[in-house]
């Protein structure tokens, strides 16, 4: 099969084969007489393998990584397990940052009255950062 075969059999874009091609995550294609690239059902199948980590977001270092224990079936699970637990740890990590980011916006959308009397208390908070809160932009400097 073609690059746009094999893109659209994979559902995803011509450009994210190439990636991958580049990044030497999918094995390069033979060529066929015309000189055309020539795809097979084992680039569908590394293909599809590497969409479905990186939809878990599991990042390209690590999913070298799995592809590496892939083609060697008689390993140990331990150090899939291992990748993925580290993987699982940062999800965890991720969620709590987030649950504190929620609650800063939350805290922050309720500082508004809906007065337009008098200035945004939101538009003030985020023009006072720099000086009275600790953000990720604007860490409290020690005076």
């Amino acid at each position: 099969m073609k690059i746009g075969e094999l893109a659209a059999n994979a559902s995803c874009d011509v450009q994210t084969v190439r990636f991958y091609e580049r990044e030497g995550l999918l094995a390069a294609p033979g060529r066929d007489a015309s000189g055309y690239r020539s795809y097979d059902a084992r680039h569908l199948s590394r293909l599809n393998f590497i969409r479905h980590c990186r939809s878990l977001d599991i990042p390209l270092p690590e999913v070298r990584q799995l592809l590496a224990f892939a083609a060697e079936p008689d390993r140990s699970c331990a150090q899939v397990n291992g990748l993925l637990d580290g993987h699982v740890a940062l999800v965890k990590s991720r969620i709590q940052a987030l649950k504190a980011l929620e609650g800063q916006l939350v805290a922050l959308r309720k500082t508004c009255d809906g007065d337009t009397s008098h200035s945004c208390a939101i538009l003030e908070s985020f023009m006072s950062a720099a000086e009275q809160h600790a953000c990720a932009c604007h860490p409290v400097q020690p005076r």
